[in-house]
């Protein structure tokens, strides 16, 4: 028998995904997540950021790294300035500091782009898999192991799902898009 709620972790896989992506854009406050991307040469290995140091946020306009090797500052604060993040590691010996400068209206409107694009291509994927679905009840249909009727219940089932996830997406876009725009 057909069931919907298989597919429930592949749901949640998409908005999992996109709080991701989310989380790693920049709002005017000092969040560790945007450096959750940035790998760093470690004893000739690649290593996460965490992985060889403790990240703390003391306020909300500066991330400070400790590296538990302090011989390894000079690698983060490569790594750090090769990622791209938009931020300048300040190095005093014992700890690197990333201050995060205040944002521009432009830099703002620029984030929000990129948030609503990051949005786009999960909607991308919701359909993508609404499709998929689709697909497998017509072929249940096919193969008489669902009537019309069900069919027809089970596509009105799936459209009430996609409305949630469609919606559940947009509200974390817009609270993300609410952050970055706070001053």
């Amino acid at each position: 028998m057909f069931n919907l709620e298989k597919f429930t972790p592949d749901f949640k896989k998409i908005s999992d995904h996109l709080k991701e992506e989310l989380s790693h854009l920049r709002t005017g406050r000092a969040n560790s997540a945007i450096l959750d991307g940035v790998v760093v040469e470690a004893y000739g290995n690649k290593m996460s950021l965490k992985g060889v140091a403790s990240i703390t946020v003391p306020d909300p306009k500066t991330i400070t790294i400790e590296p538990w090797d302090k011989g390894m500052l000079k690698e983060i604060e490569k790594a750090i300035i090769a990622s791209n993040i938009g931020l300048n590691p300040v190095n005093d010996g014992k700890a690197i500091r990333l201050i995060m400068p205040p944002m521009t209206e432009e830099f703002r409107l620029d984030l929000i782009k990129v948030a609503n694009q990051r949005l786009e291509s999960s909607r991308i994927s919701l359909r993508q898999l609404r499709d998929a679905i689709r697909d497998e009840i017509a072929d249940e249909e096919k193969n008489k192991t669902m009537n019309e009727d069900q069919r027809f219940a089970f596509q009105e089932k799936l459209e009430k799902i996609m409305k949630e996830q469609n919606d559940s997406l947009r509200e974390m876009a817009e609270e993300k898009q609410k952050d970055i725009m706070t001053i």
